[in-house]
């Protein structure tokens, strides 16, 4: 019995170190990230974007470009980070087939409202906001994101069969535009120094709300 309350300890002891291991390699490809992003909006401040370079980028940061592309797929790209947790969470958010397209929708309002008082507190966004007001490029990026993000968003809701194609656009679109407008008006509070990022998320979703309801009542 010793021998194997040994052989499980040892086991146990195995799986946590492998956990470890796992939890420190993510923390460092975290952190690994951000300064990329970083670095990567200091030389957009201050050379711009048509001036930095990735190998700049790579340089200041202390990688190599090889590096630079295993995180993000371009400079602009590395500036704004876009939208891919918000995806992860809304496409691996799990959900009835019995509901209605209004709930799944509340539901995925509910992920969003979520990921966005962790987006404030984790990116950079008050520089990138600066930045996209007059970096063309920067604001094409975002552009190409968020139809990226439409287009999983909706394939996943039709995929899964809890959506028709047309519903799961429209659901998708709405996603997308409420996060947009809790970000525009977040940046523009910002400005003022007053800003709550998640009551102007409730006003984004409340306005949502007003103006869908006053969609179907003017329909009946």
């Amino acid at each position: 019995m010793t021998e194997i309350n040994d052989l499980w300890d040892t086991g146990t002891a195995a799986g946590s170190g492998r956990k470890n291991a796992m939890g420190i390699r993510e923390e460092h490809k975290a952190a690994t990230r951000r300064e990329i992003q970083r670095v990567t909006l200091d030389l957009f401040e201050t050379a711009g974007t048509e001036a930095t370079t990735v190998a700049r980028i790579a340089e200041r940061a202390g990688i190599s470009e090889r590096t630079f592309f295993r995180y993000f797929d371009s400079k602009e790209s590395a500036a704004v980070p876009g939208q891919g947790e918000l995806i992860e969470a809304l496409v691996g958010k799990e959900l009835d087939p019995s509901l209605s397209s209004a709930q799944i929708l509340r539901k995925l309002l509910d992920v969003c409202r979520q990921q966005f008082a962790h987006e404030v507190e984790q990116h950079e966004f008050l520089r990138i906001s600066r930045l996209l007001l007059r970096e063309p490029a920067l604001l094409q990026m975002v552009a190409r994101q968020e139809l990226h993000l439409v287009s999983v968003l909706s394939g996943s809701l039709s995929e899964r069969g809890l959506l028709d194609p047309m519903r799961a656009l429209l659901v998708a679109e709405l996603i997308t535009c409420t996060w947009r407008v809790a970000w525009q008006c977040f940046a523009q509070a910002e400005e003022t120094g007053r800003s709550d990022p998640a009551e102007l998320f409730e006003q984004a979703v409340a306005g949502l709300d007003e103006i869908t309801a006053q969609a179907g009542s003017a329909r009946s």
